[in-house]
């Protein structure tokens, strides 16, 4: 038990500085990871987070110029945005093929971006690598919100001119936690992000060597991101690339759960009371996707709780993070 303590304490000292983040994600394939990547801008905006790169994990042409040009829509245009080869789920989305290819009148883009093909773009691990080999030892922090197919490559991955080090061992010199929007706990149906890819989910659980915190399925879907914010709250601007995504979605107005950007907001506030951790523990996947917790004291993986009186505060500070006007 002090073992897995010390380790997650270690993970959560955050102090005055910024919180180095990699953002990797299956953009496309829910509408909560743009609300993510936009609480995660805002965060940097308000000192609290330095978002080092940005990796897709979904292989659909438009999900890396998606997130480039909200990165450069929030003016942090140079944020390395990597891309996943042969991947998952390649299938097309509206709610990002249409703001990237989104035009003027004169024929300028509406949101502006300079990757304008996923499949142009550096592979992911060769991001994370970069990314992570830059970075202070022991100070970033991983939220993987899609599947676990880039981390799993980087942990096999080998040295190059990033950094003499494998990837197993690169993760463990430069990672201090992974929060991952992931699994369904204690006990639950199998989650998306895992049955999709279901090996890969198994080595990220298993060998990872920094503590991970798990945001089930529970969690977001007790958190629902209201239509009536995307209709107001995001008006101070009248093109929203994230208020675009989400009305291209879905038909509005609807409410939809706020998955991925829970994983954000614990990455980055994991003092702030608005979750409860589980015991420390270990993560098995069976052969279905199902995500199985064995408590362990020495085990460094634990899911987030979250109970009636966090909901509301929790709930609004998603809200009002997501919405925030840029600087």
């Amino acid at each position: 038990m002090r073992i897995a303590i010390a380790l997650l304490a270690a993970a959560s000292v955050c102090g005055a500085a910024r919180v180095p983040l990699i953002f990797d994600t299956d953009m496309g394939n829910d509408v909560d990871d743009a609300l993510a990547l936009a609480i995660i801008h805002s965060l940097q905006s308000r000192g609290e987070a330095e978002l080092l790169a940005v990796t897709v994990s979904k292989d659909s042409r438009y999900a890396a110029p998606f997130c480039d040009l909200v990165n450069t829509f929030y003016g942090r245009k140079d944020v390395p945005v990597g891309a996943v080869k042969n991947g998952k789920t390649p299938e097309d989305s509206a709610m990002i093929r249409v703001p990237s290819e989104r035009r003027k009148a004169d024929g300028s883009y509406v949101y502006p971006h300079r990757l304008m093909d996923g499949r142009e773009a550096p592979d992911a691990v060769s991001v994370l690598r970069r990314a992570l080999a830059q970075a202070r030892n022991g100070s970033v922090v991983i939220v993987m919100v899609g599947f676990s197919t880039n981390l799993a490559r980087l942990l096999t991955s080998s040295p190059d001119s990033a950094s003499p080090l494998d990837g197993a061992h690169l993760v463990a010199e430069k990672v201090r936690l992974l929060s991952a929007m992931a699994g369904h706990f204690p006990r639950g149906q199998p989650e998306y992000n895992v049955k999709t890819d279901i090996p890969s989910a198994r080595k990220v659980f298993e060998e990872w060597p920094t503590p991970i915190v798990f945001s089930g399925y529970e969690i977001g879907q007790a958190l629902l991101f209201p239509a009536v914010s995307i209709e107001r709250d995001f008006a101070w601007v009248p093109d929203h690339p994230v208020a675009e995504a989400y009305r291209n979605y879905m038909k509005m107005p609807y409410d939809r759960p706020t998955w991925d950007l829970t994983a954000v907001l614990y990455a980055v506030r994991p003092d702030r009371q608005y979750f409860s951790l589980s015991p420390p523990g270990l993560v098995t996947v069976d052969d279905a996707g199902q995500t199985i917790f064995t408590a362990a004291e020495d085990a460094t993986c634990r899911y987030l709780i979250l109970d009636g009186e966090q909901k509301g505060r929790t709930l609004e500070a998603l809200i009002l993070l997501a919405s925030q006007p840029r600087n």
